[in-house]
């Protein structure tokens, strides 16, 4: 599955993807078929990968977008320059949070906000979601603006078991 934008594409992840990325750069790109972006492992692969996502990981029949996620990449360089996704199928009230990052070197072009809008797009055009969710940071960073552009409305503050105190922000889906 690929989502299109301008300037990316987001090419959903299969599973023999992130298992080549955890293995290393030569065999992600062989893998995926594209160049990885200086310091792209660094930057999705944390030093704690836990074992239960693992398990999943390798047992997963095929790519499923609400688990695995997109490959960011850069259309003209057919560079991978970030990851973009969800944190897991919608819930039962149809809400879905997404989660993005790109690369240093692309950073401040713009590209996370169209990650962003165009994660948001595929989710609402799944017929499945009605509200997209994201948290960042407390205070003012690059994040808060992606999403603002992306019509998110900070809607309050939420303590996060991992990064603790973070601004809830959503954007509901538009009446057709």
């Amino acid at each position: 599955m690929v989502i299109e934008t301008a300037r990316l594409r987001l090419l959903c992840y299969a599973p023999e993807h992130l298992l080549a990325l955890l293995e290393g750069v030569p065999q992600f790109e062989e893998r995926i078929g594209l160049r990885a972006a200086e310091g792209l492992r660094d930057f999705i692969v944390s030093d704690e990968v836990s074992p239960a996502w693992l398990s999943q990981l390798r047992a997963a029949k095929g790519a499923d977008p609400w688990v695995h996620g997109f490959a960011v990449v850069h259309r003209e360089s057919r560079s991978v320059i970030g990851n973009a996704g969800f944190k897991g199928p919608p819930d039962a009230d149809g809400m879905v949070e997404i989660a993005y990052g790109i690369v240093p070197g692309y950073q401040g072009s713009g590209y996370a906000t169209e990650a962003a809008e165009a994660l948001v797009a595929f989710a609402f055009d799944s017929g499945q979601v009605h509200l997209v969710r994201a948290h960042t940071l407390p205070t003012s960073n690059a994040s808060t603006r992606v999403l603002a552009k992306c019509g998110f409305k900070r809607i309050g503050e939420v303590v996060d078991p991992e990064d603790g105190l973070v601004w809830r922000w959503e954007r509901t889906k538009e009446p057709a």
